[in-house]
């Protein structure tokens, strides 16, 4: 039986007659089962109006792959990817929004093989200023989330770095990595990484950056790029992380970018690792 017809069975499966390592053997199975499956619709398994992937003329980064990872989530009957920083061989910067509780969250990517890799979650940290109805209330959120993985990633995994110093000012360039749609009308476009050149707009914010396609060519975040790295030009320091995107002529992407910056947020990533790493020993 193959991973998805052995999910269906037992998707009925009366919980009390699991044990608790059934119960996370089959949360990896399902979370499997919607890599396997969910190529052709994962435009439609993502919230609209969040940042997913990279439409317009994005091009293949393999070169970026040591540094991001995919962030898969389940909440009831639905799920949903995003991208996401590997900041250290067991921590993945993302998107608040991208993440649940740690049985319900995994890191996904692929091995040297190509054969699909899933790695269980040990915790996970939301920014304490992060508000799920700031889009509704029209209010600031800090739509940041660590992943604290229950094992390290391989060796050609390498940690980014986290930017610090001054904040970014408008025409800054940055380069955005992230495994979206590169249409949002075809779902299984998605899953592959790519890379595209972004801009800041403007105005200056202490919080957020909004960037968009100096071509004006439509490029942009779009499903599945919530959570990517919007890195520096000249090295791989993340500057922001992707959180929303706008589009336009009744689209939902590809006109402007929302990021959160990183380097005001140093701190909470820094304490949330420390306290990580002392709990470890």
């Amino acid at each position: 039986m193959n991973v998805a017809a052995h999910v269906a069975a037992n998707v009925a499966a009366p919980k009390e007659n699991l044990t608790a390592a059934s119960r996370r053997q089959l949360i990896l199975e399902r979370l499997l089962a919607l890599v396997c499956l969910a190529a052709p619709f994962l435009a439609a398994a993502l919230m609209t109006g969040t940042a997913a992937a990279l439409v317009g003329p994005a091009r293949l980064a393999p070169e970026l792959e040591p540094y991001v990872v995919t962030v898969l989530n389940r909440s009831g009957d639905s799920s949903g990817f995003c991208t996401g920083s590997v900041i250290s061989p067991t921590v993945v910067l993302t998107a608040a929004h991208c993440v649940g509780a740690p049985d319900d969250t995994r890191i996904f990517f692929k091995d040297a093989k190509g054969a699909p890799v899933l790695v269980e979650t040990a915790a996970v940290a939301i920014n304490p200023g992060f508000r799920p109805d700031a889009i509704r209330r029209r209010i600031t959120s800090i739509d940041l989330a660590l992943v604290l993985l229950a094992e390290p990633l391989p060796s050609a995994f390498t940690p980014v770095e986290i930017a610090k110093g001054a904040l970014p000012t408008p025409g800054q360039k940055f380069l955005i990595a992230g495994f979206g749609v590169a249409d949002e009308a075809q779902g299984k476009t998605g899953g592959i990484l790519r890379s595209g050149i972004l801009v800041d707009t403007g105005p200056k914010s202490s919080v957020l950056l909004w960037a968009a396609d100096p071509a004006r060519s439509g490029l942009g975040a779009c499903t599945g790029d919530s959570g990517a790295p919007l890195l520096s030009f000249d090295r791989p320091a993340v500057v922001a992380v992707a959180v929303w995107a706008k589009g336009q002529g009744g689209n939902h992407c590809g006109a402007l970018t929302q990021a959160v910056l990183v380097a005001p947020q140093r701190h909470w990533i820094e304490t949330t690792m420390n306290a990580w790493s002392a709990a470890a020993r």
